[in-house]
């Protein structure tokens, strides 16, 4: 898949005003860095309304913007360039086969090929942190936007009985099952598709990190996809988004029991 990448400048006070009108648009990743951020959306996803909104943006903020175009076969060694493993405490590990070992209680394996799976690292760190804490044990769940598939093998190791993990992009869905065979994982089934291609049924934990606007736009289907006491896990959405997110799960009749948050990343555990 080829993308866009937007590489913002601005002073530090604007970035995270910026970044929260970046994300109500369909940029799926974003990287910070000393000039701002960097922007990543999917060349599907550009048009002339996405350029004139930023460029009303620019009258109403000081920030520069520059659009480089990345062909899809040179994401992976842009992700190579820039990856580093991830490390929560002694609990687990995410790295490329090109690491050295980690000395962690789970650690996972991941080539990324062309999917975005990493992403930004601190919803990464955070949904993993929050993993720890649930009991996965012999249960159902949906890794919603799966990526690399790194949430549904981290479930697997910890006892889930049955993953499915479902992701848009081709990319994704492929990796995802070269990446459970990488770490010996069997009971992850990957869904090329959205949502409404998981087969029907309930699961007793759905896992989503992905971004503000699909989250806010799947509510009531994963509220439908969970049993009472059922968990939702979600991140990929910034802090500025708390509120707006507690109250459209509220509705829709969830109850948050546990919040992280981690730079300017939030990442939540509702409970329906």
């Amino acid at each position: 898949m080829n993308y866009y990448a937007y590489h913002v400048k601005t002073e530090e006070g604007l970035r995270d005003i910026l970044l929260a009108h970046f994300s109500v648009h369909p940029f799926d990743t974003f990287e910070e860095n000393e000039e701002g951020f960097v922007a990543y959306l999917p060349e599907k996803e550009k048009g002339d309304e996405l350029d004139d909104t930023l460029e009303a943006l620019k009258t109403l903020f000081q920030f520069e913007y520059e659009a480089t175009f990345i062909p899809y076969k040179n994401w992976n060694a842009e992700w190579e360039a820039n990856f580093q493993p991830i490390l929560v405490d002694d609990f687990c590990g995410i790295r490329a086969s090109f690491h050295e070992p980690l000395d962690v209680r789970h650690e996972i394996i991941i080539d990324p090929e062309m999917a975005f799976g990493t992403g930004h690292h601190e919803t990464t760190y955070m949904m993993t942190q929050m993993m720890r804490d649930l009991h996965f044990h012999q249960k159902k769940v949906l890794d919603y936007g799966t990526g690399t598939g790194i949430l549904a093998i981290l479930a697997e190791m910890l006892g889930a009985d049955y993953i499915d993990a479902v992701d848009i992009e081709e990319p994704a869905y492929h990796n995802t099952i070269q990446n459970a065979q990488i770490n010996n994982c069997h009971k992850i089934k990957a869904i090329h598709g959205v949502l409404e291609d998981v087969p029907q049924g309930i699961y007793d934990i759905i896992l989503a990190n992905i971004n503000r606007n699909v989250i806010l736009a799947s509510l009531e289907d994963l509220y439908q996809k969970l049993p009472p006491n059922g968990m939702l896990m979600v991140s990929g959405f910034l802090l500025q988004d708390e509120n707006l997110l507690l109250e459209q799960s509220e509705a829709k009749g969830f109850r948050l029991t546990k919040r992280l948050n981690r730079g300017k990343w939030l990442c939540m555990l509702l409970e329906k």
